[in-house]
């Protein structure tokens, strides 16, 4: 293509999207909408969006990720994990756009001892899994110039995550009971921002091939694997000096000392093997990335949406 890309971030108000803003900085006219001004799960705001701002990449960082919620809103969740990409993807190949898509670990059932790879059939345990899968089946029926990242345990400075609520409830309180016994990998919305930027650059100035040779599912993740216990104690021996050195006890339990509504992947990590090998893209280690967004973080921290110990 020819001039400056125009760039849709859909969910820009996010915590991806709110990233994916910062990284494509300078990249070209960006546009970033939320759902106060466009519903992405109603069809026809999508269409309309899409031929309003006739965007060359459209980047839809936006989702449904209440987990456990999404027991008791099944159709709400399919309505934006599911239907909604499947009309960005019509609209994106009508308009030969690059979409670019992100789904999620919990599309495994956790059963397999090592990490997943793309290959791996998933097997939802959850309603926000089985909407996510919806989403991919969706995006890759319709095909076209398309990238879907698989991604887990999304973090960042901003936003509803597992951070900002272990960092809440270290104020409050002198001991934490933290799931030990499931496993991922925390990535933050800063490398995935970053790794999107460098892919789909590279994708626009045709570095990698013709579309048929780089459209695909990839898994994006920081490399490295922890438990959610793991990872609040990661947290705390890194940003207790923001709890004035008042660090809370983490308790490690069982995910059965932790019912919740949805049921959790016990193993979710990823293979990041397809994506190195094709775009020569790696996401940090889990525990460095980590340490760049502390540092990142508003001195008290952000309110966050609920008081669970998991985030989805």
């Amino acid at each position: 293509m020819t001039g400056s890309p125009r760039v849709l971030i859909v969910g820009g108000a996010g915590q991806v999207g709110k990233e994916l803003q910062r990284s494509f900085s300078g990249f070209g006219e960006i546009v970033a909408v939320d759902r106060e001004n466009s519903d992405i799960a109603v069809p026809e705001e999508i269409r309309a969006l899409i031929h309003r701002i006739r965007p060359h990449v459209i980047l839809n960082a936006a989702a449904y990720t209440a987990v456990d919620r999404a027991e008791s809103e099944p159709e709400l969740a399919m309505a934006i994990n599911g239907e909604a990409p499947r009309v960005l993807a019509e609209e994106a190949r009508s308009s030969d756009a690059m979409l670019v898509h992100y789904s999620t670990d919990y599309v495994f059932d956790g059963s397999k001892p090592a990490p997943w790879t793309e290959e791996d059939a998933p097997h939802p345990l959850s309603v926000y899994g089985s909407s996510k899968l919806a989403g991919e089946e969706a995006i890759r029926q319709v095909a076209g110039r398309y990238l879907i990242f698989r991604t887990s345990w999304v973090y960042g400075p901003h936003g509803n995550n597992f951070l900002l609520t272990m960092l809440r409830l270290g104020r409050e309180r002198d001991l934490l009971r933290v799931v030990d016994d499931q496993h991922g990998a925390p990535t933050t919305s800063i490398e995935i921002a970053n790794a999107t930027r460098a892919i789909a650059e590279g994708a626009l100035a045709g570095r990698f091939g013709e579309p048929e040779a780089w459209a695909g599912l990839y898994h994006m993740t920081c490399s490295g694997a922890t438990t959610w216990c793991g990872f609040a104690q990661a947290i705390f021996a890194r940003a207790g000096h923001r709890l004035d050195e008042r660090v809370p006890e983490v308790k490690p339990i069982a995910s059965s000392e932790y019912p919740t509504a949805a049921r959790r992947p016990l193993n979710s990590v990823l293979s990041n093997a397809k994506l190195k090998a094709r775009f020569g893209v790696a996401l940090a280690p889990w525990e460095a990335a980590l340490g760049a967004v502390v540092e990142k973080l508003p001195e008290e921290g952000a309110a966050t949406e609920r008081a669970g110990l998991l985030r989805e």
